[in-house]
Parts: C-alpha cells; sequence; structure tokens
C-alpha cells in the first residue's frame, strides 16, 4: 500500500507519510515508566469477569497480554466497592478473589512487556437495583435519578439486556467521606495486584462526575453548591489515592462534553452550562496535586464535533503532565495534535479490540480486522482474544 494512500478502515484513517505516522513511535516518560511507543489502549468494558464474584479470569489475562504492545494501557473499568458497579459481569478490585484474578492480569502483561494502570470506577447512581447489594438503592451525590443513559443487566444465565438506571439515594456528608477512604483502598489493592498506576474514572456521568456537576449535585453541604465545592470529592480521592500510589503513577480521565446527542448509549456523560470553566477549573486541581497525567474523552458518537480550540490550548497551559485524548481519534488527528503539542499520548479504542497488534498495523498500515459488535459485551473468548494478528506474507 502507498504510504500517501488513504484507507478507513473500521474506525482508524491512516493518510500520512510514513515520517509523520513515526511521531506516534517515539518513545516518551510517564511518571517512573518509558512508555515505547504513543498509542494507548484505553478503558473498554467487555464484562467478561467470573460470576458471581465479578473476578478477573485467565482469559482477560490473555486479552490484556495480547495487546501489551501498546505504549500502556488502562484496564476497562474496575468497581471500588459493591455498590460501584453499573453494568453486569464488570470486575471489580475491592475482594482478595478479584485481586488475586488480576495478579494474573498484570503477569501476563508483564511477561510480554506491557505497562498496564487500573482504572478505578464507581458508577453512583448510573446502576440497578438488582446490581446492588440487597437490592438496594444506587448511590448518588443527591436523589435525582440517571435519564438518556441505560444500564447493563443480568437476566439469566449468561444473559443480560439494557435496562434504565434506578432511583438512587442521596450521601450523607460521612457517607462521602467514607468513600474517599475507599478509593485508597482500592488504590492499595491495585499495588497489591501488580499494577504499574491506577486512573480515577472521573468522566462518563459516573459518581466522581456526579459530584463535579451542576445538574446531579443539588447538595447543601460542603460537597454541594460553589463549583469549589463541587470539585472538593474530586480533589479528596486524588490526594487519598497519590499517597498511596505516588502522584507520579497517578491519572485522571474527563469527558469535557461541550455538546450531546440524542443517540441512545450505554453511557455518555453531563454537558454544562459552561464546560470550558468547569473543566479548566477541574484541571487546576490536578495541576496542583502533580499526578502523571489528564486523559479527555471527546465526544464519539458519528459526526460528533472536536473540543473547541481554545480548550485544547487552555488545557496545555493549565497541564503540565502527559495529557492523553481519546475519542474516536484517527491517526491522521492524532499526529496533528502531537505536533501542535495539544496532547502527549492517543488512545484507539473499538479499533485496539479488534486489533490485538494494533501498534505494528499502524506503523506498518496493515489493513485492520473489525469488531464484532455482537460479542462486545460479555460472553467468551470469542470475540474477545480469538482476533488475529496480522500475518505478513
Amino acid at each position: 500500500m502507498a504510504l500517501n494512500s488513504i484507507i478507513n478502515l473500521k474506525g482508524i484513517k491512516m493518510s500520512q507519510p510514513s515520517k509523520n505516522i513515526d511521531s506516534l513511535f517515539s518513545s516518551i516518560n510517564l511518571g517512573p515508566h518509558t512508555l515505547k511507543n504513543r498509542i494507548v489502549m484505553p478503558p473498554l468494558t467487555r464484562s467478561r469477569s467470573t460470576v458471581p464474584g465479578n473476578i478477573p479470569n485467565e482469559v482477560m489475562a490473555t486479552y490484556y497480554a495480547q495487546r501489551a504492545s501498546a505504549g500502556f494501557m488502562v484496564t476497562e473499568g474496575t468497581q471500588i466497592e459493591p455498590r460501584g458497579q453499573g453494568y453486569a459481569w464488570t470486575p471489580g478490585i475491592h475482594s482478595n478473589q478479584q485481586i488475586t484474578g488480576w495478579k494474573k492480569v498484570t503477569d501476563a502483561v508483564h511477561a510480554e512487556g506491557g505497562i498496564i494502570f487500573a482504572q478505578l470506577w464507581h458508577v453512583g447512581r448510573v446502576s440497578h437495583t438488582s446490581l446492588q447489594p440487597n437490592e438496594a438503592k444506587p448511590i448518588a451525590p443527591s436523589a435525582l435519578t440517571a435519564d438518556s443513559v441505560k444500564v447493563f443487566i443480568e437476566t439469566g444465565p449468561a444473559q443480560g439486556a439494557l435496562a434504565d438506571p434506578s432511583e438512587p439515594q442521596a450521601l450523607t456528608t460521612d457517607e462521602v467521606k467514607e468513600l474517599v477512604g475507599m478509593y485508597a483502598q482500592a488504590a492499595r489493592n491495585a499495588l497489591e495486584a501488580g499494577f504499574d498506576g491506577v486512573e480515577l474514572h472521573c468522566a462518563n456521568g459516573y459518581l466522581v462526575n456526579q459530584f463535579i456537576s451542576e445538574h446531579t449535585n443539588k447538595r447543601d453541604d460542603e460537597y454541594g453548591g460553589s463549583l469549589t465545592n463541587r470539585l472538593r470529592f474530586l480533589k479528596e480521592i486524588v490526594a487519598a489515592v497519590s499517597d498511596v500510589v505516588g502522584p507520579e503513577r497517578l491519572g485522571v480521565r474527563f469527558a469535557p462534553l461541550f455538546s450531546s446527542t440524542d443517540e441512545t448509549r450505554v453511557y455518555l456523560g453531563l454537558v454544562e452550562s459552561n464546560p470550558h470553566h468547569t473543566y479548566i477549573e477541574a484541571i487546576k486541581v490536578l495541576e496542583q496535586a502533580g499526578i502523571a497525567y489528564l486523559s479527555i474523552a471527546e465526544a464519539d458518537w458519528d459526526n460528533a464535533p472536536d473540543l473547541p480550540e481554545q480548550f485544547y490550548q487552555a488545557v496545555r497551559a493549565e497541564f503540565s503532565g502527559r495529557i492523553i485524548y481519546a475519542g474516536k481519534y484517527t491517526v491522521e488527528k492524532a499526529v496533528a495534535m502531537l505536533a501542535k503539542g495539544y496532547g502527549d499520548l492517543f488512545a484507539f479504542g473499538r479499533p485496539f479490540i479488534a486489533n490485538p497488534d494494533l501498534p505494528a498495523r499502524i506503523k506498518n498500515q496493515w489493513p485492520l480486522n473489525e469488531a464484532d459488535a455482537a460479542t462486545m459485551y460479555g460472553g467468551t473468548e470469542q470475540g474477545y482474544s480469538d482476533y488475529p494478528c496480522y500475518k505478513n506474507d
């Protein structure tokens, strides 16, 4: 295939000369780690954990090890406590069995020379009573039911379906402080499981995002009201987790949406009245904490707009750590963002699902496997760890 030809195969367009693509293959430091390229495998919910117990397993270890050629990987969201689950068969990191299961994953990745962070997750109100301990109400900053979003519940053995979230109950101030401790404990568990670092999931309308958002936080205590108060939970969990893993091994993910869509989706996020101000102030919290990286998930629906140029510029001006961008990124857009200095690392989600050797395919402009939508969530190794690497005959 000619270097200047354009291929648009299942989500990644490659139209740069080799010398430009090569910029994605320069090494870069991330805290104490030296990454072999700028290509990231982002968190991708696949719902393959063993039940009961939501335990990571051998097939998950195989799946992650296959993709260890990424600069580094972030696991699928892993709930920090039983109430943090919003989708059937997602793994946790709060029990000894789960820690043991994740050790299989980290050992397999490290054997392949890879670097892997655990994404610490709590869905808050984006859950269903059938997923909660004792079928209780989900928890949230305020008792406001999530709309325009679906959760995934088990309807029978190995059977599931999308459902509307259940009405949540508001957390007390003491319960919020207890959750900060749960994040710290999850970080300890991640280190015990052999992870190289952790990422806090603060995006897509889940618990931390619910505290940040003016739409979901109607509290009148120290965690609600002003933006400073709404950012307090973020600030406290960042500090608590930094104390455990070190800020150099910590990242945070945001999804600063500037527009929305009517498309039916499993998750999306919340559009603030002034998203630029809200998220720049949130990023200032991260800069003060000195964390290793900021991960920004852009809108990923069909024909979604890019973030405003002014926002890209402000993010870089305010944050001195590494910046990761994700959200239906093409190689072309990644190279352009790197050249402008807006981003340092770039995540390719769906393409990594179907292409375990994605960095090599990008570098050599090899064609891509197509992801099977029917096997995206739940199931066996089919559509999970059985995608082939490219054979260059």
